[in-house]
């Protein structure tokens, strides 16, 4: 926001320092502008990583990201959903981004909440096959705050759109509201995890009929459902990210997405309890990790 206010050209572009793009990523920006629709005022470049093989959490990390900017981002731009932005690679139209105020200095994650509100004004962001290579977070306690930081952002993306529901449905449409639902809503899940989790297991081992009370038998085969299909379908979605990004060495870890997914909810609950004591306070990432140091 401080930069905007000194810039004059008729771009914005947003790079982090480490970031490492693709040399004609601007030119093919350039060109994607002037063959799109007059609305279209932000092209998003896809994210990965350069540092994927240092560890196990960056191989993890790097079929998340596979799966995010490969297949479901640029799903949401074919059906003309909101796309919840990523924080580098974004190419704005300067005089729109003024329009709207440009970022929101109080959410921790100000491009998701930012991609929502162009979407709501009307405009349109396009995702472009041109990738950007990033630093994998490598060291896990790093990983959990950085983690928390963009889970508590994206709840509070959720609470402050969501302040009127229907008002929101008529401004952005049927499908894009369920959609933001899914993709912003659906957050939560990292926080619920790990309860149905131990209910599970403890159910298992001692057969509780406290349990059994509280979830009855409809609940518990739609559960069921859920466990064997959904977690299939999300774990297949993962290998076909890597698979389309051409990691293809990454496979056989997105096989065992199931053991990340518990690290999420490790950083989403840690982002769930600063939502109510830490609202606006930044968890800030360590870079340079994965050449031994700070750079």
């Amino acid at each position: 926001n401080y930069g905007i206010q000194q810039a004059t050209g008729k771009f914005v572009v947003i790079y982090d320092a480490e970031d490492q793009p693709d040399p004609d990523q601007l030119k093919k920006v350039l060109l994607s502008w002037e063959r799109s629709e007059s609305n279209v005022v932000c092209v998003q470049c896809k994210l990965n990583y350069f540092n994927t093989e240092q560890n196990l959490l960056t191989r993890f990390f790097s079929t998340e990201y596979a799966l995010w900017f490969d297949l479901l981002l640029p799903g949401l731009d074919a059906s003309g959903s909101p796309i919840p932005l990523g924080g580098t690679s974004n190419h704005f139209n300067r005089e729109a981004l003024v329009e709207l105020g440009a970022w929101d200095p109080f959410n921790v994650t100000e491009d998701a909440d930012l991609g929502l509100r162009l979407h709501k004004a009307g405009y349109k962001t396009v995702v472009l096959n041109s990738s950007t290579l990033e630093e994998a977070n490598s060291q896990l306690h790093n990983w959990i705050r950085q983690r928390s930081r963009w889970v508590k952002g994206y709840f509070q993306t959720y609470l402050v759109h969501m302040r009127h529901p229907l008002r929101l449905m008529r401004e952005i449409g049927f499908g894009s509201w369920w959609s933001f639902q899914f993709m912003i809503g659906g957050t939560i899940i990292f926080v619920l995890n790990p309860i149905f989790w131990v209910l599970t297991t403890l159910w298992l081992f001692t057969e509780s009929g406290l349990i059994e009370s509280l979830f009855p038998g409809f609940v518990y085969y739609a559960a069921s459902l859920q466990l064997f299909v959904f977690n299939f379908v999300f774990t297949y979605l993962a290998v076909a990210g890597s698979m389309q990004r051409g990691l293809f060495h990454l496979v056989r870890y997105a096989l065992f997405s199931p053991i990340y997914w518990g690290l999420m909810s490790i950083g989403a609950w840690m982002g769930f309890y600063q939502l109510f004591t830490k609202p606006f306070y930044w968890e800030k990432t360590e870079h340079g990790l994965d050449a031994g140091g700070d750079h």
